[in-house]
């Protein structure tokens, strides 16, 4: 029996599942984002923590924040941005390198991007590893630093993607929380919560959309779940669709995850600062001190790190940021931090990691994920976007971009 039908259902309310489904609302299509969760957002979430205060555990940063649409959308519903330079643009807290190590970092960090521009340059891909000057000595942080980049560690990734990817180095923060204005975003488009799917069978006259609820029929679907849930059923599609899921496991989602902590006499720190947790392994987190001037600090893991932590459930986690807090801070710092808020998106059900990344060898890939088949299936988010993936803003543009294509095939079937 059908629990509903729509024009166009979109699977999948994150940020690409937003932006799908408001255009087309907008555009006065019936549609439909069915949504496993009993929220919007995906993996952008803002939570307020006991105080409060609104706190990013998904995405956070509104990177090309110059040319990244979310930053109109979330000024237009009157929130806060804040423009202040990001703390991993600015030197570390004192303690953290010896005079003159943080030059020889940065400088060697400009050199493994510089071998990887030159080695792309010439039509190679490789594993971005392969970029890392033989027995340098900072290439354990430098490989951390591509962690928190790609969610996973050099070895894995293709240089020839993380080449691709097109950044104007503006970034920006909502004081509100980043998935505060992706959430309100959707507001207006009708939405069934609750409600995974478990198969997508496009062999008949309409879609019809397999889950938990029932199903529903629809005459075009946009799809935008993370290709790690993509992947993980070479069945999801009926009949079945193995490019689709191949893709999809070639553009994996790295893992990065938040704690957040709240920290007793603040006022010692400057908002902004932050500092590495170690500079001698990749194995470790970096910390901002009082993000937005609040009595927190932000702390994030990444890749291998991120995963250890996470088998380790929050106590792990808070453990391994008092430890490398201590060292820098001293041993008192123990005593002024307490756990927050966060979030383990690798054992979050409905993402599975993070952000996307492509093995080596499938950068274009990209572009297969986001192929439409028989005009009647559409994909969006990040991972679909060919130079600004891994972000909130690619979702959007890729989310706009295949409701703009499921509207140009209803055109031409009237």
């Amino acid at each position: 029996m059908t629990y509903r039908e729509t024009e166009i259902a979109i699977i999948g309310g994150g940020a690409a599942g937003i932006a799908a489904g408001r255009h087309l609302h907008d555009a006065g299509i019936a549609c439909l984002i069915v949504e496993a969760r009993s929220r919007l957002g995906g993996r952008a979430w803002t939570c307020d923590d006991a105080s409060g205060l609104p706190l990013d555990l998904g995405c956070g940063w509104l990177h090309s924040a110059d040319r990244n649409p979310w930053a109109a959308i979330a000024e237009a519903q009157g929130r806060s941005i804040d423009k202040t330079s990001p703390p991993w643009s600015r030197p570390s807290l004192p303690g953290v390198f010896k005079p003159g190590e943080q030059n020889e970092f940065n400088a060697a960090m400009a050199a493994f991007f510089e071998r990887m521009s030159a080695a792309v340059a010439k039509g190679k891909d490789m594993p971005a590893a392969a970029m890392l000057e033989p027995g340098n000595r900072w290439n354990n942080l430098i490989t951390a630093v591509g962690t928190y980049i790609s969610g996973t560690e050099l070895k894995n990734m293709s240089a020839l993607d993380f080449e691709l990817y097109d950044d104007t180095e503006i970034n920006w923060r909502v004081k509100e929380g980043y998935g505060t204005a992706i959430t309100a975003h959707g507001d207006t488009v009708p939405v069934m919560f609750d409600s995974p799917v478990t198969r997508i069978d496009h062999s008949g006259t309409r879609v019809k959309i397999v889950t938990v609820k029932g199903d529903i029929a629809a005459d075009k679907v946009i799809i935008t779940l993370p290709t790690n849930v993509l992947a993980e059923r070479a069945d999801f599609f009926a009949p079945t669709l193995p490019e689709k899921t191949r893709a999809a496991a070639r553009l994996p989602l790295g893992l990065a995850d938040k704690l957040f902590l709240n920290l007793d006499h603040a006022e010692e720190f400057e908002p902004g600062g932050r500092l590495f947790g170690s500079t001698e392994r990749s194995r470790t987190g970096t910390y901002h001190m009082r993000p937005f001037g609040r009595p927190l600090i932000e702390c994030f893991y990444a890749g291998q790190c991120a995963r250890d932590l996470e088998a380790g459930g929050e106590r792990a986690f808070f453990n391994f940021a008092v430890e490398e807090l201590t060292k820098h801070l001293g041993s008192g710092i123990a005593r002024r931090v307490k756990p927050s808020l966060m979030h383990s998106w690798g054992k979050d059900p409905y993402a599975r990691g993070s952000y996307s990344y492509a093995v080596p060898g499938a950068a274009y890939e990209r572009a297969m994920l986001a192929g439409p088949v028989d005009e009647r299936l559409f994909f969006a988010g990040e991972a679909c976007s060919a130079h600004d993936f891994s972000t909130a803003h690619g979702a959007y543009l890729t989310g706009v971009a295949a409701a703009e294509q499921a509207i140009a095939t209803l055109k031409r079937r009237v």
